[in-house]
């Protein structure tokens, strides 16, 4: 393996990545802009935006082990993500928008109150800074091993970059970037495919090699109730989680707003078999991999088959993807601290230019604690373990009961309160206590069901309970007064934001045709370079010029010209 071409690339699309982020830096003139772009982007960057932010090197090591070892189910697993992208598209994306809030965080204070919401900012806070910390260490072993580096400096160093474009550019710098790392991958995917098929040998050598279970859509610890529980853990996930709330929010419309979340069910509806089936053949060229080890099935196959160059190129996209998911959550829990604790609670006063600033500093603050808890991934178990243990404990009590209060005018803000922490309480008892002090542990299957179900189960019970009453809850009440209040821009002000959200779109637009320009060059470069891949190489990066030219075109389309005012119309028509 040549690491110098390898480390050229990944130094080389680094440095553009950052550039992208400084371009953005003064285009947040006030937090609508700079956490939700104005709430007008486009629904396909939104889309894709999304897609990429649930990515990351945990989607190559965490589900590339287990495709690796169980085989199909890897990608029935991911199809989870598909179904809860469609009850979300379906029937709660568009009600995220209709809230009219900033932050899924803003829509708790003002329809549960402000202790529920502190609550959650805090369990919020700490998940996002575990799960996304967790997937910054497995791109960081990659690049380590790949390049022959040291682990520790290299996850320091490439925590500190993947924060750095974050803070500067807010969320159109995450966006635009994000559609970069999804073509750059999607590239290298492509183009890892037909070598990895002609290694083993086509496709008829591939699954003779390979265990009778291999193809079978549930295998392994990963059962039906398993995969039963992940849809709803999924449509929670997808529907609730804050770091997606953002894309729905940051739309123009309910219907774009539904738009995002079914492009993002299309998309993951095909990605799992291409992503999926490299580490799958490496169990038919290399089997022998166990424990640990087999985190490292996805980088074993790009090793043994890409050529110089390409393996950068792979390890870029893998290192990116992980940027995407970890910048989009230290986007919104930025977000969050500085719209719904400093300026909601520490300085109600604070000018648009103090909000920017501890909008970025906070990203600073909070994305330090994610390369801590990336220097810990490996004493607590591996990738696999902390993400769906994470999801487990957390997903239900933390998300089930924000989506439900979407829907009901009888939920309050202390029962809320009260099923979330006693249903968190219950899943760290039997996750962390009853292993330790009986030496009971529950199954995957059965730690998801139980992580899903009983907040279901309460928020269903005290739903009914309620509705015996035929009242609605004071908190609801207040909500719909808090929102009657609010006050009317004026159209001066309101002509003056589409202006500026105009001119940031067609901005962004052209950015994302500049950075697919790039990618394509660095492409049609490496095809120059290798013998092998060179023809999917070439036409790939010919796609991606086509890519190029469309949002170019997108963005000229953009009429950025302000509105005649009733004196310029006077003055021209005296």
């Amino acid at each position: 393996m040549n690491t110098t071409i390898d480390t050229a690339v990944i130094v080389i699309f680094s440095a553009f990545v950052l550039v992208i982020g400084m371009l953005f830096a003064r285009t947040g003139r006030n937090l609508k802009s700079f956490f939700a772009g104005g709430e007008a982007v486009p629904w396909f960057i939104g889309g894709l935006s999304l897609f990429m932010s649930f990515f990351s090197a945990g989607t190559f090591v965490a589900w590339g082990s287990i495709a690796y070892k169980y085989g199909w189910v890897a990608i029935t697993i991911q199809w989870t993500m598909c179904i809860g992208a469609i009850i979300t598209g379906l029937w709660l994306a568009p009600r995220w928008k209709k809230t009219g809030a900033l932050t899924a965080a803003e829509f708790i204070r003002k329809r549960l109150g402000l202790p529920v919401q502190k609550t959650y900012i805090f369990i919020f806070t700490l998940v996002s800074i575990f799960i996304k910390g967790s997937v910054l260490y497995p791109v960081a072993k990659l690049v380590s091993v790949s390049l022959s580096l040291p682990l520790v400096p290299t996850t320091i160093g490439l925590g500190i970059f993947m924060i750095a474009y974050t803070a500067v550019g807010g969320l159109w710098a995450v966006m635009v970037t994000d559609i970069l790392q999804f073509v750059v991958l999607s590239a290298a995917v492509f183009i890892l495919m037909p070598l990895a098929f002609d290694k083993v040998g086509g496709f008829d050598a591939f699954t003779q090699k390979v265990p009778a279970t291999f193809f079978e859509p549930l295998n392994g610890e990963y059962t039906f109730g398993f995969v039963l529980a992940f849809i709803f853990y999924h449509i929670a996930y997808i529907g609730g989680n804050w770091t997606f709330v953002q894309r729905y929010t940051s739309v123009d419309s309910p219907k774009s707003a539904r738009k995002v979340a079914f492009l993002f069910a299309g998309l993951y509806l095909v990605s799992p078999i291409i992503w999926m089936l490299p580490p799958m053949i490496y169990k038919a060229i290399n089997p022998s991999l166990v424990g640990l080890d087999t985190e490292n099935a996805y980088l074993e196959i790009c090793r043994l088959v890409l050529p110089p160059g390409l393996l950068g190129l792979m390890l870029t996209g893998m290192y990116f993807s992980t940027s995407a998911s970890a910048n989009t959550a230290l986007n919104v829990v930025s977000a969050v601290f500085t719209n719904d604790i400093y300026k909601g609670i520490i300085n109600p006063g604070a000018t648009d230019r103090q909000l920017i600033r501890v909008a970025r500093l906070s990203s600073w603050g909070f994305g330090m604690g994610m390369i801590g808890i990336a220097l810990l991934v490996p004493y607590v178990g591996g990738i696999v373990e902390v993400v769906l243990s994470i999801g487990a404990v957390t997903g239900g009590p933390l998300l089930a009961p924000a989506i439900w209060a979407l829907f009901s005018k009888r939920q309050t803000g202390r029962t809320t309160l009260w099923i979330t922490c006693s249903t968190l309480g219950l899943n760290l008892v039997f996750k962390l206590i009853l292993p330790v002090l009986i030496g009971f542990k529950l199954s995957r299957a059965e730690e998801m069901v139980m992580g899903m179900g009983v907040p279901i189960l309460l928020l269903a019970i005290a739903e009914w309970l309620a509705s015996r009453q035929t009242t609605v809850s004071a908190d609801y009440l207040r909500c719909v007064q808090e929102k009657a209040d609010t006050p009317v821009i004026s159209s001066d002000d309101a002509a003056s934001e589409a202006l500026e959200t105009k001119r940031q779109n067609r901005f962004g637009l052209k950015v994302i045709a500049g950075a697919l320009a790039f990618t394509a060059l660095m492409l049609l470069g490496l095809s120059l370079l290798t013998a092998q891949g060179a023809g999917v190489t070439a036409l790939i990066a010919i796609l991606i010029l086509c890519g190029a030219a469309f949002s170019w075109f997108a963005a000229l389309r953009i009429q950025v010209l302000p509105e005649p005012t009733p004196l310029m119309r006077e003055v021209n028509h005296p």
